[in-house]
């Protein structure tokens, strides 16, 4: 049976290639620019237990690699400082790698968030796209995952990441955030594939809305196991599933809010709300499927609660002691409360108002409430700065490296130290290899709030991870990756010494400016 369910799957794949081949109406998307961090605010369950906001107010980064990835979050100066790391690019096995620090705790093949807090990690530019590699969530919190595609995970075959799932969430996760990502695969289980959104073993206060899942044996689940009921709390709106066997999502315990989604093309079934679950079901447009809502493969009941939604040409099936669909005439059998407020589009227009917002490379377009596509609200925080542009936010007062009694020093032996503090673009210091410290320093203490580390023209992003220090202390003031504008809580000191940990080749530093604001 499961086998002839996933040849569905490869049919439609095959048909729309087919399509495109022969100069049908294929839809193409367009990279749309994104902004420099999550844009918008958490809903759902995601807003409740204090929110979620991932990496607001702390350093946003670059990064084009799955190390650079991991990199930038073993930089931070713990596990819990606020980062936004901007992805382009692809990201897959062959740049994803182990990197090893105190405020991290990564692996290789897979993009590892674990035991840590307060990140976003956003698609921008021409987009970022997770090849045969996922994104685990493991004793986390305060995460935001925006603007991204993940596809084609496995956990049979080769090579094999997260196992099987496009996003996993797993062992005491809260408040998690994922938003305008497409999750797909090309085939179900005997393909080699698993779950596209799972949560198991304690997993709370998750809102996914405004994506694309498709093209999948298995939509996601929530709780592993009929005995896994710790997890719950988490809110499905705006999303598109399509070509999906079967959990959209599977349900164990807990309570899910499913609102304005377009499901269509479920082949077994599609909301499976079991062993002791409640979903409230608000509003979706289900079309050209099966058993959409239901218990199903268990005699362990659970529960729902409908209100406004448009069946299209859904068919139900018989029931028996593992078969209870809501169908033929879906009625409440329970009563779910939430705790936020939302605003619901009407049934008829969400396959409508779904195609024009949801997934990656859309712009982050969001409903008005009424149907219609808006932007919404950026997060305040600085996008990354070209090092060989004047920065966006002019530092204020004089360039202490410039003056004010200023020397310097270098213990990497490369070329002067002067050669970052003499104002020219065309001079430049470098370590003797691929790693050095480098400082700016004053006969008396100084007060200084923020450090500008420009590259020599050529060697743009060879510096990768780094520190700044407080020579006179050896405190971290700030660690981040790549070179621009690094601000930090004004302090008095002598000396302050730019540390780079990681490049991307021989860094050349044209310029090394200190303001005290």
């Amino acid at each position: 049976m499961r086998r002839a369910v996933v040849l569905r799957v490869g049919a439609a794949l095959a048909a729309a290639v087919t399509a495109a081949a022969v100069g049908a109406a294929v839809p193409m998307l367009q990279a749309a620019a994104a902004p420099a961090a999550a844009a918008g605010n958490a809903t759902g369950f995601a807003s409740a237990n204090g929110g979620t906001t991932g990496g607001a107010g702390g350093q946003t980064v670059r990064a084009t690699t799955g190390t650079a990835i991991h990199q930038a979050l073993c930089s931070r100066a713990s596990s819990s400082t606020p980062i936004t790391i901007q992805v382009e690019g692809t990201i897959n096995h062959g740049n994803t790698s182990k990197v090893s620090g105190n405020s991290c705790n990564t692996a290789a093949g897979v993009i590892e968030l674990k035991q840590i807090s307060n990140v976003t990690i956003i698609g921008v530019g021409n987009g970022a796209v997770f090849d045969q590699l996922g994104i685990h969530i493991r004793e986390a919190s305060n995460i935001i995952i925006q603007n991204v595609t993940v596809r084609n995970v496995k956990k049979s075959g080769s090579p094999t990441s997260n196992g099987g799932d496009a996003i996993g969430m797993e062992s005491d996760v809260r408040n998690v955030w994922v938003d305008h990502v497409t999750l797909e695969a090309s085939g179900g289980e005997s393909e080699g594939f698993d779950g596209l959104f799972d949560m198991k073993n304690n997993t709370q206060y998750v809102t996914l809305s405004y994506s694309i899942l498709r093209n999948s044996g298995r939509g996601g689940l929530i709780g592993s196991s009929e005995s896994d009921r710790s997890n719950g709390n988490v809110t499905f709106h705006h999303n598109l599933y399509s070509n999906i066997d079967s959990r959209t999502p599977l349900l164990r315990g807990g309570i899910a809010h499913m609102y304005n989604n377009h499901y269509r093309n479920l082949h077994e079934s599609g909301i499976n709300s079991r062993a002791g679950a409640r979903a409230k079901v608000d509003n979706n447009y289900f079309e050209d499927s099966k058993d959409v809502l239901g218990t199903f493969y268990t005699d362990e009941a659970g529960y729902w609660q409908v209100s406004g939604n448009i069946f299209d040409n859904v068919t139900w099936g018989g029931r028996d002691a593992e078969h209870n669909p809501a169908g033929p005439n879906p009625q409440s059998n329970t009563s779910v409360s939430v705790p936020y407020s939302y605003t619901l589009d009407g049934a008829s227009c969400v396959p409508d108002i779904v195609n024009r917002t949801a997934g990656a490379n859309k712009g982050l377009q969001v409903s008005n409430g009424n149907c219609t596509p808006t932007h919404p609200p950026t997060d305040p925080t600085d996008p990354p700065t070209d090092p060989t542009d004047p920065p966006t936010d002019p530092p204020g007062g004089t360039n202490l490296s410039l003056g004010a009694g200023s020397d310097g020093s270098s213990k990497a032996g490369g070329t002067s130290y002067g050669d970052v503090r003499d104002g020219s673009m065309s001079t430049y210091w470098s370590p003797s290899g691929s790693t050095g410290d480098i400082s700016i320093k004053w006969g008396s203490a100084t007060t200084v709030g923020r450090v500008v580390i420009r590259e020599a023209s050529g060697a743009t992003g060879a510096i990768g991870s780094w520190q700044l220090l407080n020579a006179d202390n050896g405190a971290v003031l700030k660690s981040g990756t790549g070179a621009g504008t690094i601000s930090f809580t004004p302090t008095s000191l002598k000396k302050v010494t730019f540390r780079i940990t990681g490049s991307n080749g021989t860094p050349r530093v044209a310029e090394y400016e200190t303001y005290s604001s």
